[in-house]
């Protein structure tokens, strides 16, 4: 894949992201009270809306500035990345568009209401709710951990 394809490939996957997550959040916060649960796959998934003004795992929990600002950071970063040094292999493609869509749909979140709308829980285990673009950069991280486990020959391919 030529750079500019896998550019343009990285920027329509991180406003893909951005779309779904913010389409997402938009929904929630319309269609679902604040800290009601509805079931959406039993013994599984459940809806419950939450205003989480922390990050991963609630930490930092009270700095909306902060992380306003670590999120405008790390979008800015990664853009310039994505412009500037493209990466060659495949999950890294799918990695940093993926990274960006979700670093700048909860950033936009943090920027305009000083917390992040979150309604997604898994029922088997306790893990914190979450919501799209939490789920776009946990594939992130799996995406780069793919990458890393790729024979060093096939990683740029």
């Amino acid at each position: 894949m030529r750079v500019t394809l896998r550019r343009l490939a990285m920027l329509l996957l991180a406003a893909l992201t951005v779309a779904l997550d913010q389409l997402s959040k938009g929904w929630a916060l319309e269609h679902l009270a604040s800290g009601r649960i509805q079931p959406l796959l039993p013994g599984l998934l459940q809806l419950q809306r939450v205003r989480n003004t922390g990050a991963a795992f609630s930490l930092l929990t009270g700095a909306p500035a902060l992380l306003g600002l670590v999120s405008a950071v790390v979008s800015l970063v990664l853009l310039g990345w994505i412009l500037w040094r493209p990466p060659a292999g495949p999950w890294n493609v799918l990695a940093l568009g993926l990274l960006l869509g979700g670093a700048v749909g909860n950033g936009i979140d943090r920027w305009r209401d000083g917390a992040v709308v979150d309604f997604l829980e898994f029922i088997p285990i306790h893990f914190p709710i979450f919501n799209i673009a939490d789920v776009a950069i946990n594939l992130a991280v799996a995406c780069f951990l793919l990458d890393l486990l790729r024979p060093h020959a096939d990683r740029h391919s």
